[in-house]
């Protein structure tokens, strides 16, 4: 086969693995919507049973599969990180306010990282990155009351942990058997979220938590590693901007919340400015 047919085969499974990690993180926030706004789950139940069923369904998969379970301490404590902060914050936060505060750490951390390593953003990539957060900002800001500062802090905090790990795994061989080590180590470490008082759970609460566990988070996990190696920290850290967009479209179609002309203009608006992003990264 041809190098450039080579090269497009490459460069379509890459957008593939990569919109679906995308709608699977956008599935993983409507989960922990449902669980936490609607159930009487407690974050820190939900956080542990996200994990546990995480770990389990990868586990299911590596054997299924006969791999072996890679992954690091390092990378479980940040995925774990993630998981704790980001339940935590959404006690008080709007959906809208905790999705705006977690990507926006999540670019600044991993484009942060990728300007330190030696990646350059060209004018029309800066553009486009500046587009792309200009509308998510009109889309989620607006109407929204000043959030706690203490729950906006853990939500920050879990953007900069998953953009830690986002940026870990872009090193790493197998993606399955890293993730599934990572959820293995991270179960493990978030076995004191059982000495949490006043635990609280319901049927209804559970199956979010494992829904998010192990089929958002698990396999979603996985696939966005799968995609990682073949993106920059540029790009890795821009498409993240389409979580929130798919979110609101999905809590429309889901949820049954509101479907307004200013939300498919500034979805479009984000849609289009994280392209030229991607389409800049792509030619250099």
């Amino acid at each position: 086969m041809p190098a450039a047919e080579i090269q497009k085969t490459v460069s379509a499974r890459t957008a593939a693995l990569t919109v679906l990690a995308m709608a699977a993180f956008a599935g993983n926030s409507i989960f922990c919507r449902l669980a936490l706004a609607r159930t009487a789950i407690d974050p820190a139940t939900f956080t542990l049973v996200r994990m546990m069923s995480g770990a389990a369904m990868l586990a299911l998969l590596c054997a299924s599969t006969q791999r072996k379970q890679a992954g690091s301490w390092t990378m479980a404590a940040a995925l774990l990180a993630y998981a704790v902060f980001f339940s935590f914050a959404y006690v008080s936060l709007s959906a809208a306010t905790g999705a705006l505060l977690l990507f926006g750490a999540v670019q600044a951390t991993m484009i942060s990282r990728g300007i330190v390593a030696g990646e350059r953003l060209t004018p029309m990539q800066w553009g486009g990155f500046a587009i792309a957060v200009a509308a998510l900002v009109s889309l989620l800001a607006p109407g929204v009351a000043a959030p706690d500062p203490l729950h906006a802090a853990l939500m920050i905090i879990a953007g900069v942990a998953w953009g830690f790990y986002s940026l870990l795994g872009r090193g790493q061989g197998d993606p399955l058997a890293t993730t599934a080590g990572n959820f293995a180590r991270g179960a493990v470490l978030a076995l004191p979220l059982l000495l949490m008082p006043k635990a609280n759970w319901d049927a209804a609460g559970l199956v979010w938590a494992v829904m998010s566990g192990a089929v958002a988070s698990g396999i979603g996990y996985a696939i966005w590693y799968a995609a990682l190696p073949a993106l920059t920290a540029t790009r890795a850290a821009t498409v993240q901007l389409s979580v929130p967009v798919i979110a609101a479209l999905s809590g429309v179609a889901l949820l049954g919340e509101a479907l307004s002309v200013r939300l498919v203009l500034t979805s479009a608006i984000v849609l289009i400015g994280i392209a030229l992003v991607i389409r800049k990264s792509a030619g250099r």
